[in-house]
C-alpha cells in the first residue's frame, strides 16, 4: 500500500525559507509523476510544483512560486522536496505531497495534472 507522509512544515516570517520533504513508501521507483499541491482556507486546492523523473526529469512550477520555489527528489530515499525561498503571507496553505499510479501521464508538466495518492498534508503559516 502506497504510503505518503510530508513534514518540515511550520511557521515562517516574510521572506524566509522551508524545506518540505515526503517520503514515500510501498512505493518502487519508476518515476512516476510527483509533485506538491496547496490548499488555503476558502479556497480550492491547487498544483504548486511537480516533477516527472520517467519524462525526462522535467518541473512544471504554478506562476505564482516560479523564482522561489524548487522541488527536487531523491531515488534513493524515495523521497520528494519542495524547498521554498522568499516565502510571502499568500503562501499560507495545507501544503500535500501526491503520486501518480501511472508511470506515463502525459498531464503531469502542463498544470493539469490530478494525482492517485495524496499525502495527508504538513501546514505552512507565513506571517508578514
Amino acid at each position: 500500500q502506497v504510503q505518503v507522509v510530508e513534514s518540515g512544515g511550520g511557521s515562517v516570517q516574510a521572506g524566509g525559507s522551508l524545506r518540505l520533504s515526503c517520503a514515500l513508501s510501498g512505493y518502487t521507483y519508476s518515476g512516476n509523476c510527483m509533485g506538491w499541491f496547496r490548499q488555503a482556507p476558502g479556497k480550492k486546492r491547487e498544483g504548486v510544483a511537480t516533477i516527472y523523473p520517467a519524462g525526462g526529469g522535467g518541473t512544471y512550477y504554478t506562476d505564482s512560486v516560479k523564482g522561489r520555489f524548487t522541488i527536487s527528489r531523491d531515488n534513493a530515499k524515495n523521497t520528494v522536496y519542495l524547498q521554498m525561498n522568499s516565502l510571502k503571507p499568500e503562501d499560507t496553505a495545507m501544503y500535500y505531497c501526491a503520486l501518480d499510479a501511472a508511470i506515463w501521464n502525459s498531464r503531469c508538466l502542463d498544470g493539469s495534472w490530478w494525482p492517485t495518492y495524496w499525502g495527508q498534508g504538513t501546514q505552512v503559516t507565513v506571517s508578514s
